[in-house]
């Protein structure tokens, strides 16, 4: 961005209710959700969310933030401010927009995403009065507070369910950027069909690479790598990609007998895939929205969280979603895995 570090006066005073991006030239597309209490102090929270790539609407894993930020301002009162990022978006576009949210006096600022990792670790240092959270990175400071998950844990049983209803021993995992994050997932996956049943065949394909995030709002990719694997015989494809594996759910359920595998949020109940719905036979979901309410209620209680605040199987950070029904007929094979891996029988690993 062509802009200083700190907003001019005029910039601040319009932020205070909203930082417009026609106002103060961001790059970022952005919505408010303010209460009464939202500009002028008053009790309840302010809080900043800076969304990833999709932001709310992905159906996902923004998705599941925005719930969690939801949750809180309707028991703290107050309000949200949302900053969304671009498939474009520089290192300096993440720490501005980081800085836009702490001048204008929100607290706390949620960064979703691991792409926030390197601007929150700046922007946390100069802004030592305000919370900062992170979701799926860990980034250190004494007012920062990390949020992960053991995806592996959750994809395992996926891949563990992905093994037992597959009819043609083929399944796939589309994952939508190729971070170390996303190989969590397919790591997980892979070793939960193995072990279940070293015959399937697992197909692997990730939409983009490097620094390129549209492979986690580009539901065009998803449906087209999906209907790649369904042509090749696949008839289970788990997508770990954002708003993409929405697409990759579309191509399934066009194919008789085909499951679709969702990720982050439960896939089946919401509304915008409900015409899909009777393919997705379950969801890993991640719940993002515990993570992101428990941190806010820690502001809003005076006791901010800060260090690395881990949701593992165990501790229900990752869950198999069981709506619909489909999975009743494998249940108890699946809690004998997850069984295994809360006392530690099973080692899930973290990269393929």
């Amino acid at each position: 961005m062509r802009r200083v570090a700190k907003l001019s006066a005029a910039c601040i005073a319009s932020a205070a209710l909203a930082l417009s991006a026609t106002a103060c030239g961001s790059t970022s597309s952005d919505s408010d959700s303010d209460s009464s209490a939202s500009a002028g102090g008053g009790k309840g929270v302010k809080i900043g969310l800076a969304f990833d790539v999709g932001g709310r609407g992905d159906r996902s894993f923004n998705d599941s933030a925005a719930r969690g930020a939801d949750k809180a301002k309707s028991e703290f009162g107050g309000s949200i401010k949302e900053l969304t990022a671009k498939t474009s978006d520089t290192e300096a576009d993440r720490e501005q927009r980081l800085t836009d949210l702490a001048d204008a006096g929100y607290n706390p600022i949620v960064g979703v995403g691991f792409s926030y990792a390197t601007s929150m670790q700046k922007v946390a240092a100069k802004y030592p009065k305000i919370s900062f959270g992170i979701v799926d990175s860990v980034v250190k400071g004494d007012n920062v507070n990390s949020i992960t998950f053991t995806e592996e844990q959750g994809s395992y049983l996926a891949g563990v369910a992905a093994a037992l209803k597959t009819k043609k021993d083929h399944v796939g995992f589309i994952g939508g950027v190729d971070t170390p994050l996303i190989k969590k997932f397919e790591a997980g996956y892979v070793q939960g069909v193995k072990d279940t049943n070293a015959k399937v065949k697992v197909d692997v394909q990730y939409l983009t690479h490097g620094s390129d995030l549209s492979g986690f709002s580009s539901p065009d990719k998803g449906k087209e790598a999906a209907q790649g694997m369904l042509d090749k015989g696949a008839d289970v494809i788990y997508t770990a990609a954002g708003s993409s594996g929405n697409g990759a759910i579309e191509a399934v359920h066009g194919v008789k007998g085909a499951w679709a595998i969702g990720v982050d949020s439960d896939q089946y109940n919401i509304p915008g895939l409900s015409a899909y719905k009777s393919s997705i036979l379950t969801s890993m979901v991640k719940n993002v929205d515990v993570g992101v309410y428990d941190f806010i209620k820690s502001v809003h209680d005076g006791k901010p969280l800060t260090g690395n605040q881990i949701y593992s199987l165990a501790k229900g950070g990752v869950k198999l979603a069981t709506s619909g029904g489909f999975i009743n007929d494998i249940q108890p094979k699946l809690d004998a895995a997850k069984k295994k891996i809360v006392d530690g029988t099973t080692k899930v690993k973290t990269a393929p």
